[in-house]
C-alpha cells in the first residue's frame, strides 16, 4: 500500500466518516481533526487490515475508535454517562448541516437526544447502511447486542419524535 491509497481512502470514505464523527462530536472542527487523525492512523498500520472485512468497515472501526477515545479523554464522565453538552448551531453554520446529509431536521434533533450507543447504532445500521456484522465489528459488539440496542435504539427514537411533536406514520426500523 503506497501514499495513493491514503489518499484513495479518503476520496472514497472521508465525507462519510466526517459525517459520522461530527454527528458523535457535534463540532466540526473537531470531527474534521478526528478524520485526519482517523484516516493517519489507518496508513501508519495499513499492515494491519486483514482483509477479512472491507476497507470501509475496517476505516469506520478507526473512526470509532478515535473518536471514543477522544471522547473518553475530553469528557469523561460525559462519556460514561452517555450525556452531551454540546448542540450544533443550525443557524449559524448552514454548510455544516448540509455536511450531515439529513433531509429532516425533526429526525436529526430526535437522534442527539438519544444515549451515546443509540445514537451509534442507528447512525452505522439506519444512517450509513453498515450490516449488523459490520456493526459489531465497528463498535466490537456481539451480533446480538448490535439487534437489541438497535430495536430499543429506535423505539426510543419513536418516543422522541412523538414527543416532539412529529407526526410519525408506519415504522421507524
Amino acid at each position: 500500500m503506497e501514499k495513493e491509497d491514503l489518499a484513495s481512502w479518503f476520496d472514497n470514505y472521508g465525507e462519510t466518516i466526517l459525517t459520522y464523527i461530527l454527528l458523535m462530536v457535534r463540532d466540526y472542527q473537531q470531527a474534521e481533526d478526528l478524520t485526519q487523525e482517523t484516516f493517519m492512523k489507518a496508513y501508519r498500520n495499513k499492515q494491519s487490515f486483514s482483509r477479512q472485512s472491507s476497507i470501509k468497515t475496517w476505516l469506520f472501526s478507526i473512526a470509532h475508535n478515535t473518536t471514543i477515545d477522544y471522547l473518553r479523554k475530553k469528557h469523561p464522565l460525559q462519556h460514561f454517562l452517555g450525556l452531551t453538552t454540546k448542540e450544533i448551531d443550525h443557524q449559524a453554520l448552514p454548510e455544516q448541516v448540509v455536511a450531515l446529509s439529513i433531509q429532516n431536521e425533526e429526525l436529526y434533533q430526535a437522534v442527539q437526544k438519544l444515549k451515546h450507543t443509540y445514537r451509534q447504532v442507528i447512525l452505522l445500521r439506519k444512517i450509513k447502511e453498515f450490516s449488523t456484522q459490520e456493526t459489531a465489528e465497528i463498535l466490537n459488539w456481539s451480533e446480538s447486542k448490535v439487534k437489541m440496542t438497535l430495536k430499543r435504539a429506535l423505539s426510543d427514537l419513536k418516543s422522541e419524535l412523538i414527543k416532539g411533536g412529529y407526526e410519525y406514520e408506519g415504522s421507524v426500523e
